[in-house]
């Protein structure tokens, strides 16, 4: 039997599971239920790195500075992944 890594998450995959915890609780459970929150926190976060450079990127081909294209795409892609709507009551 294969024993799966630990993951460990960074600052991103925190920062989900707060909001998440808070503002998404049946979703939490439901993650929880099927031992996938982790794995579902740690894809949050690996889209929002690639996300966040891609549009970083693209931020500086248009003239941003370095500061000023990654304080733009972190608005942008923040929403994206990890600071998501919450839940209806």
């Amino acid at each position: 039997m294969l024993h799966a890594m630990p993951i460990c998450l960074t600052q991103y995959g925190m920062m989900a599971e707060k909001h998440w915890r808070e503002h998404l609780p049946k979703l939490v459970r439901e993650l929880e239920a099927k031992g996938q929150l982790q794995e579902a926190l740690f894809e949050a976060e690996e889209k929002t790195k690639d996300d966040l450079y891609d549009t970083m990127s693209e931020l500086r081909k248009q003239g941003y500075n370095p500061q000023q294209s990654h304080d733009t795409a972190w608005e942008i892609v923040r929403e994206r992944y990890i600071l998501l709507p919450p839940e209806e009551p």
